[in-house]
């Protein structure tokens, strides 16, 4: 089996949708017919890694063997490595890789975690992630009737998100102390929730709402200063007792190194993100072998979070449930078995691949031309 010919397009989930909300996917294409279909970051609709797919890898993946993935993904790497290994290129580099797990699957019949090497659960826990509470989106009395309206779908945990531009630090602090107080008195005493900052605070501001959220009995403390400064969150975790976790914004490898050396010990690489299937396995045996958490994040709820499911799926340490974002038209538009949980689960597909099915009517319906 070889490459014939990758394909690469957007989908326009609904007419209000601007650009920057589509998602982008890549399907190859090989000789035998079968075909395997990957989904890159979508940051800004994932423009910039679907050009970098156009233009820089899909005519040189044209004949190559698709068993071959961590040799095409790391030369791929190193050859563009100049056009930054933060970001856009490391996402299209993750479409490409679980696109070539999918073909794998197909072509030996098996799903993606038997590949890997199999499954310590088929069946596995979410916590609903909810975002849009910062200050002047969501009073305290609707981010309550939000999360209440998601404990419909029994979730194993609850993460609210204050989703903010990143440049007005501290804005709200008071307020968003309030509001994961508010939730705790929703959920009960032991309810498992997160709360993540989305790099909105200084490490003053941190520590303010980390101890809030200490005594509140919060389970993690998610990204609360700018990526950028790896150190200062590693000072951050050791400072606080509630776990401090990162990653999000990682790309490689190296950036995984570097939050666990300056010692926050829970990491949350995204695989649309970083290199896709094989490079959430990479940073997987990272933490392993330093005892770190490894809890990634994903905010895709079809393609992206097929491959995750894969991927946790497989891990010994599975010490938290995977992510499952806010409902969106994404969830289902365009596919014929797209993951749903059932009972508080989601249940492992058993088909080879991915195992998911496009419907290509829908998609055509979708496609951004």
């Amino acid at each position: 089996m070889k490459i014939e010919r990758v394909e690469t397009f957007q989908i326009q989930w609904s007419p209000d949708d601007q650009p920057a909300m589509r998602s982008a996917f890549v399907r190859i294409h090989a000789d035998d017919g079968l075909v395997g279909i990957g989904e890159a970051s979508p940051m800004q609709g994932g423009r910039a890694s679907l050009s970098i797919i156009d233009n820089d890898i899909a005519s040189t993946l044209v004949g190559a063997d698709p068993l071959d993935h961590a040799v095409l993904q790391d030369r791929l790497l190193h050859r563009l490595v100049k056009l930054g290994p933060e970001g856009a290129l490391t996402g299209a580099l993750a479409a490409i890789d679980i696109a070539l797990w999918d073909l794998k699957g197909k072509l030996l019949g098996q799903p993606i975690y038997k590949l890997i090497g199999g499954a310590w659960r088929t069946s596995l826990p979410f916590y609903a992630s909810i975002g849009r509470n910062s200050v002047g989106q969501r009073t305290v009395d609707e981010v309550c009737r939000i999360v209440e309206a998601r404990m419909r779908d029994n979730p194993a945990a609850i993460k609210i998100r204050f989703d903010n531009d990143r440049t007005k630090l501290d804005q709200d602090i008071a307020g968003d102390i309030e509001k994961a107080r508010a939730v705790r008195r929703l959920v009960g005493d032991d309810f498992p929730l997160a709360f993540d900052a989305n790099n909105g605070l200084s490490f003053g501001g941190a520590v303010r709402v980390g101890r809030a959220l200490e005594e509140l009995g919060y389970w993690w403390f998610e990204e609360p200063l700018q990526h950028y400064h790896p150190r200062e969150l590693g000072a951050l975790a050791q400072k606080l007792d509630i776990t401090v976790s990162a990653g999000e914004q990682s790309y490689t490898s190296a950036a995984i190194v570097d939050l666990i050396e300056s010692g926050v010990r829970m990491v949350q690489p995204d695989i649309v993100k970083m290199g896709g299937i094989t490079g959430l396995l990479r940073c997987a045996a990272l933490c392993q072998a330093h005892g770190v958490e490894l809890v990634p994040h994903q905010t895709q709820p079809t393609i992206g979070h097929l491959a995750n499911l894969h991927v946790c799926a497989t891990q010994l340490h599975a010490t938290k449930p995977c992510e499952l974002d806010d409902p969106s038209s994404r969830r289902h538009a365009i596919f014929a078995n797209a993951p749903k949980p059932m009972d508080g689960l989601f249940h492992l597909p058993t088909a080879s691949g991915l195992g998911i099915d496009i419907d290509e009517t829908a998609l055509e319906q979708l496609r951004v031309r």
